[in-house]
C-alpha cells in the first residue's frame, strides 16, 4: 500500500513520548503508575507514536509510514496485559486525506490480516490527545463470525486499537501546515492480533520462550 517501515529509540524523551503528541503534563498516562521513568524527562516509550513525530520532523510530506516496535507500560502481568509488548502504528500525511481514507485503509488491512473477506470492521467515537476526531476500531469475531462467544465476551466484536485524524496542533508542532496537509494515524497491539488470529488466550505465552509453543509457528 506504499508504506515504508520506520524505527525509533525505546528509551525516549518525554517531549517525543508526550508533549509533541499533545499529551499535557496533567494527563494520567504520564503518572509513574502507568509509565516507566528513567529520569524526570526520560521514559521507556509507552507507544511507537514518537516515531511518527521524528519522521514528520525529518521527512517532508507526503508521508506514508508504519512503526512497529516494543513498548512499555507499568501494568500487572495477566492473561491480557504485559509490561512489555509490541505495537504497530501507521501514519499518513498528504493533501485531502479524510476519515474515509483512514477507514478504507484499515478495512483493507484487516481483511488481508485475517485472510477473510467476511471480516467486518466497526468504528466508534473515542478520544486520543493526538487525533481529532478519534475512533476505536473493532473487528467482527473471527471465531464465531459475530454471533457471540467466550472470546468476544458474547458481543460479536473484538477491539483491536485506536485511530483518527492527526490533530492540527501535532502537525503544527513539527512544522507541517494543517491547512495544506492532513493526516491520519492508527495503532494496534501485535500480541492482541496474534492472540485473536491463532486463538491464544495468554499474552505471557509470547515471552516464556517455551519451545513447545514456538515450534507451532
Amino acid at each position: 500500500m506504499g508504506y515504508t517501515v520506520e524505527d525509533g529509540p525505546e528509551v525516549e524523551s518525554t517531549y517525543y513520548n508526550f508533549e509533541a503528541l499533545n499529551i499535557p503534563a496533567s494527563h494520567p498516562a504520564r503518572d509513574p503508575k502507568d509509565t516507566f521513568y528513567i529520569s524526570d524527562d526520560v521514559v521507556l516509550r509507552t507507544h511507537t507514536s514518537p516515531v511518527q513525530i521524528r519522521t514528520m520532523e525529518t521527512q517532508p510530506p507526503p508521508i506514508y509510514v508504519v512503526a512497529p516496535g516494543r513498548v512499555y507500560r507499568n501494568e500487572t502481568l495477566d492473561a491480557r496485559h504485559s509490561p512489555a509488548f509490541h505495537q504497530l502504528e501507521g501514519l499518513a500525511v498528504d493533501r485531502g486525506l479524510t476519515m474515509a481514507d483512514l477507514f478504507g485503509t484499515i478495512e483493507a488491512f484487516v481483511r488481508r490480516l485475517f485472510d477473510d473477506e467476511s471480516v467486518r470492521t466497526r468504528f466508534r467515537s473515542d478520544f486520543f490527545p493526538y487525533t481529532e476526531p478519534s475512533a476505536e476500531l473493532a473487528v467482527s469475531c473471527v471465531f464465531c463470525g459475530g454471533s457471540g462467544c467466550r472470546v468476544c465476551s458474547h458481543t460479536g466484536w473484538i477491539e483491536l486499537g485506536g485511530c483518527g485524524m492527526v490533530d492540527p496542533n501535532v502537525l503544527q508542532g513539527v512544522g507541517i501546515d494543517p491547512e495544506e496537509w492532513q493526516g491520519f494515524a492508527f495503532g494496534f497491539g501485535l500480541e492482541r492480533i496474534a492472540m485473536i488470529r491463532y486463538g491464544i488466550d495468554e499474552i505471557r505465552t509470547f515471552f516464556d520462550n517455551d519451545v513447545r509453543f514456538l515450534e507451532q509457528y
